[in-house]
């Protein structure tokens, strides 16, 4: 794999990063909303075949390819698995063109200060080595800001950098995902204090750094720019939410520079149900319409 090669492709692609990454607590959800409910599976190692599966009908469906598709990011248990016979990141970076990204965050601590945490990572430097082992660029990890609590936002990006910088030592480019709730009142003063506090940590990191951003679609158009424009900043997406995908594309195209990293918006329509010309018209038309916002802005 050339790892300048996915660089230039993340850097300045015409295209968007899809998140295949749904863990063990969204993981009945992701399948629910596809059309197989909790009573379809019968234990853990069940379901997880099950998204499995999902997730590969997704990455072998014709117009999944880096064409559009820049990246994707894969769940641990997906990177450990394979597709078209092949370990999952070889497969999306051989066959499909798309650069391989992992969810590396082990969830969220209990809501103080009005944001939740990332729990302990007590493994990550192993994670880290079987990553670079099976072919992964870069990683994600989600944090989330519930209230526009300054102490409880510099936690949150105190943390993000501070493993940021672990993943950068060995040799992964962090994606930083520090999640606005679009529901809370005071959304827009979040964002500012965060954007705030992001542009204080890139300011620190040296020559050579770069990170990647994946921010919730901001309340004021273009809020993000000045981090689009940093120089320690690979590339800033754009997470969906829960906005519907109609109205994160409508967001998402007033937002220069910004391109979608969508999970849910991406699968919506999607059934285990439709046959696979059926399945494969339905994640086109959704990939072009993500693509389509993507580099509208």
């Amino acid at each position: 794999m050339s790892k300048a090669e996915q660089t230039q492709q993340v850097r300045a692609g015409q295209g968007f990063i899809a998140a295949l990454d749904q863990s063990g607590g969204s993981t009945p959800k992701a399948l629910r909303l596809y059309g197989i409910e909790e009573d379809a599976y019968a234990s853990d190692e069940e379901m997880f075949d099950l998204v499995h599966d999902m997730r590969t009908r997704i990455a072998q469906a014709p117009a999944f390819t880096g064409d559009k598709v820049l990246g994707a990011i894969l769940f641990e248990m997906t990177m450990d698995r394979e597709m078209g016979g092949k370990p999952s990141a070889q497969y999306l970076w051989q066959e499909r063109g798309v650069v391989p990204f992992l969810k590396v965050d082990k969830g969220l601590a209990d809501e103080a200060d009005g944001v939740q945490l990332m729990k302990p990572i007590p493994d990550l430097e192993n994670l880290l080595g079987r990553a670079n082992d099976a072919g992964i660029f870069g990683t994600k990890m989600r944090s989330v800001i519930n209230a526009a609590a300054p102490a409880g936002i510099a936690a949150v990006v105190d943390q993000q950098f501070e493993i940021g910088n672990i993943i950068l030592d060995h040799g992964l480019v962090p994606i930083i995902e520090p999640e606005v709730t679009i529901s809370i009142s005071d959304k827009a003063e979040a964002e500012t204090i965060l954007r705030d506090e992001i542009a204080k940590h890139l300011d620190t990191l040296p020559e050579g750094r770069e990170v990647m951003l994946k921010l919730t679609l901001p309340e004021t158009a273009n809020h993000y720019k000045p981090l689009v424009d940093h120089p320690r900043v690979l590339r800033v997406v754009a997470l969906s939410g829960g906005y519907s995908r109609e109205e994160a594309n409508d967001r998402l195209s007033s937002n220069t520079g910004m391109i979608a990293s969508f999970s849910r918006a991406l699968t919506e329509g999607l059934s285990a149900q439709q046959s696979d010309a059926a399945f494969n018209d339905t994640i086109a038309a959704s990939i072009d319409s993500i693509h389509r916002a993507s580099v509208s802005g």
